[in-house]
């Protein structure tokens, strides 16, 4: 597995601290408004907590769909504002109002997540697209359809599981996530995880793998094989959409799930 470590606080500042290295001395204003984030979260790193430890097989419960309000402008939301959500609820309303980056002055709606609080399987995408913009839901639309009809291959119902993405917020004209929108986001994503506990994490596409994972390895490189994040054991695949558009992915992205299946009945994953 690769390395990684259960504090969100070092992994939001390690991201942060890759971004700024790579851009150099490119887009100054918002290179200092990344500096001083990264300073913050220095000095604030003694108060995050680590993420659980995994002992034996979380039980599934009741499925928890969050909507959230259109966002509120001009509202700064802390690292320990997220780390201290005492539930998925609370950490949704605090999505809801977060001014973190700039996708909150263009999105219709924050797009949190939703399905069971206590799922052993979280499903990761990108981020939202215009459906769910919309909606304020993840992975809906023929692409969402098509991820029930797959999770479902594996003994999975929809609601069984936990579906967000790694952004909140959709990017413009559905282009590319940043990295510092990524960063500003990450925090959410690891707190939903602490209160989640899954067993297992799916990642879905490229984008969302490599930013996970923090590699630019191609997603056939990372595929058939256990990775890590924050602790928790990731398989990537591809994204629904992708197959909707290349159908002899399907069969790959099958087989990505039985990995999940053999984890998830305790067999051995590489069997």
């Amino acid at each position: 597995m690769n390395e990684s470590t259960n504090d969100p606080v070092r992994l939001a500042r390690r991201l942060l601290t890759q971004t700024l290295g790579a851009e150099g001395d490119a887009l100054v204003l918002e290179r200092e408004t990344r500096q001083s984030l990264l300073t913050s979260l220095r000095a604030s790193r003694d108060a995050a907590p680590a993420a659980p430890s995994h002992h034996g097989v979380a039980a599934v419960g009741r499925p928890v769909a969050v909507a959230v309000a259109p966002t509120a402008t001009g509202v700064t939301i802390e690292d320990a504002d997220i780390a201290g959500a005492g539930d998925l609820s609370a950490l949704a309303e605090l999505v809801s109002r977060c001014s973190r980056c700039e996708l909150h002055s263009t999105r219709k709606q924050a797009v949190f997540g939703e399905g069971a609080a206590n799922a052993r399987v979280v499903c990761v995408g990108e981020a939202p697209g215009a459906r769910e913009d919309e909606t304020g839901r993840p992975f809906v639309g023929r692409a969402g359809q098509l991820l029930d009809r797959l999770l479902r291959t594996i003994g999975l119902a929809r609601e069984s599981v936990y579906i967000c993405n790694v952004l909140k917020s959709r990017p413009p004209n559905n282009r590319d996530p940043l990295p510092g929108e990524v960063a500003a986001c990450s925090p959410y994503l690891l707190r939903q995880l602490a209160l989640i506990q899954p067993e297992v994490i799916i990642a879905f596409g490229a984008f969302a793998s490599r930013a996970l994972l923090e590699t630019t390895s191609a997603l056939g490189r990372m595929r058939g094989q256990l990775h890590e994040y924050a602790g928790y054991p990731v398989v990537v695949t591809y994204h629904p959409a992708a197959l909707l558009r290349n159908p002899g992915w399907t069969r790959p992205t099958w087989e990505d799930l039985q990995l999940v299946r053999r984890l998830l009945d305790g067999d051995d994953p590489n069997g």
